[in-house]
């Protein structure tokens, strides 16, 4: 039974449906999220992405269609955004433990998103890359085994971006965690994930970067000049990166000339 746990998928959907007013929203939804896994849904705006995240928060009920939990799991959340009252005097660590969990946990938090040094900066005062992290880091207080990411690089530049989308893929990896996430990043995010689900109300395409951006469905969504774009590096080499991205140097660490880093 145990090991029939840890290799369990997180959660299941099984023929999700969801309408309002009478429009239908999603359609036969069935996916599977893996611990381990990190996952991003793209699509094109009103597609469904956000009610389909309510619904594997458990925000929302499906009108017909079953989601069927994991036993242990356990749920990390950063939103888009957030909006907080510029004249509300609460520092970056007070933010994190609105969330009711202690100093010490959300000082290990920031730690591990990189910004321990801005524990005691008021929430307003943080830069978009810096209130990103923060978010981050409240979302896996709780040392999550799913994390859910809803455009996680909102109002980041570009070199911020990568960085974020490596220390994602690091804490995937450190936390043993599945990661669904929403994005319309195409070129960056893809050569940052396992699976794609590309979703039109009902999924179009899924499978894995490559193969997805050679579907035809994808293609008529987002058209060929995204497949040009798109970033998609594997690695084949034998080392392995901290969670800011950079290369850690272990047994048998071996760079070839094909070896590229953002």
């Amino acid at each position: 039974m145990k090991g029939d746990m840890i290799t369990s998928p997180l959660i299941t959907l099984n023929g999700v449906n969801k309408a309002f007013q009478g429009q239908d929203v999603l359609q036969n939804i069935s996916l599977k999220l893996n611990q381990g896994e990190i996952t991003t849904l793209i699509g094109p705006n009103g597609a469904g992405k956000s009610t389909l995240v309510r619904i594997v928060l458990g925000l929302i009920e499906p009108d017909s269609g079953s989601v069927v939990p994991r036993a242990d799991l356990r749920i990390g959340y950063m939103p888009q955004k957030i909006s907080i009252d510029p004249t509300l005097p609460i520092s970056t660590c007070r933010f994190l433990q609105l969330a009711n969990t202690s100093h010490e946990a959300c000082h290990e938090a920031l730690a591990t998103v990189g910004i321990s040094h801005l524990v005691a900066t008021p929430i307003q005062k943080l830069s978009g890359g810096e209130l990103q992290r923060a978010l981050l880091a409240r979302a896996i207080l709780r040392k999550p085994n799913l994390l859910v990411l809803d455009e996680p690089v909102q109002g980041v530049d570009v070199n911020g971006q990568n960085s974020l989308y490596k220390m994602i893929g690091g804490l995937s990896k450190s936390l043993n965690c599945a990661v669904l996430m929403v994005s319309h990043d195409l070129h960056i995010v893809m050569s940052a994930t396992d699976q794609v689900i590309c979703l039109n109300h009902h999924i179009c395409c899924s499978g894995r970067p490559d193969q997805v951006t050679q579907d035809p469905a994808y293609l008529d969504i987002f058209g060929q000049s995204t497949d040009k774009a798109t970033a998609i590096y594997a690695h084949h080499h034998d080392h392995n990166h901290s969670l800011d991205g950079e290369v850690v140097a272990g047994d048998g660490d071996q760079h070839g000339e094909d070896c590229q880093h953002d």
